[in-house]
């Protein structure tokens, strides 16, 4: 009952709120009694990241429906494990400006949003800390450097995959049997298309932290250049300076991982 209670006040809440003229405080306490996926942590909410359910103070993408949200590295090497205990001081990796538009201000704690990750050892949900900057009204989260935008595996899991199937040349039932947990064999096949397509460019990327290694062709030479320098490392470099993505960006956010935003020109005077 509380399940169904939950779900349809999501929905109808505030619909309802705003038929029985109900507003301030007494609006924002129904809103918080009847959201189960949104808790108060350090003043702040966490909650599950969807279209249209954005926290206050917070600017849209110009479509208007997902949140408009630059994502930086989270400066942190460890397991799963470590970083959901270190994310409870919002002051430890607080950006002290704002990459978007270069507003030399502290950013402010804005909460959470939720992502799944699927790793050799962790199958399940973490946070995700958010940053606002109070300049241009956009935010800022931290991503964690074992996992890719946009893609639920872990770094370490796609690594496995490529590696064994485009350098050793292992079926893809001796690869999944390595596996701890199943993962199908269309998953695979969409990592290996979209990696072929970044090989060339990737290869040209990292030849500032190793030297090319020879091999018959650029898709064997990215795979050596990065078991040199490590899928992490080599990440690491890629995201933080170039804005580039091991995978390579989706059509709607090439090619440095941000919404483009086209003005309308403006009305004759």
């Amino acid at each position: 009952m509380l399940f169904r209670f939950v779900c349809r006040w999501r929905t109808w809440g505030p619909l309802f709120q705003a038929g029985i003229g109900l507003s301030g405080p007494e609006a924002k306490a129904l809103t918080f009694v009847g959201s189960s996926k949104e808790t108060r942590e350090n003043g702040n909410f966490s909650r599950v990241e969807r279209p249209g359910n954005r926290l206050p103070g917070e600017r849209t993408d110009p479509y208007g429906s997902a949140t408009y949200t630059m994502q930086i590295l989270h400066p942190f090497a460890g397991s799963v494990q470590q970083y959901e205990q270190q994310l409870a001081d919002a002051d430890l990796h607080r950006p002290r400006h704002c990459p978007q538009c270069q507003s030399r201000e502290p950013l402010t704690a804005h909460g959470f949003y939720t992502r799944t990750l699927t790793c050799l050892n962790f199958d399940g949900s973490l946070r995700v800390r958010r940053y606002l900057c109070l300049a241009c009204r956009r935010t800022v989260s931290l991503l964690p450097e074992f996992a890719l935008p946009y893609l639920r595996s872990s770094i370490t899991v796609i690594a496995l995959v490529l590696t064994a199937r485009l350098l050793e040349n292992k079926l893809w039932q001796a690869i999944t049997a390595t596996l701890l947990f199943a993962m199908t064999y269309q998953r695979g096949q969409f990592w290996v298309r979209r990696f072929r397509r970044q090989a060339e460019s990737l290869c040209a990327a990292l030849a500032a932290l190793t030297n090319p290694a020879p091999a018959p062709g650029f898709v064997d030479r990215v795979l050596c250049m990065l078991a040199a320098t490590g899928w992490i490392p080599a990440h690491r470099f890629l995201f933080a300076h170039l804005r580039n993505h091991l995978l390579g960006w989706p059509r709607s956010l090439a090619p440095r991982g941000l919404r483009a935003a086209v003005s309308a020109p403006p009305m004759p005077g």
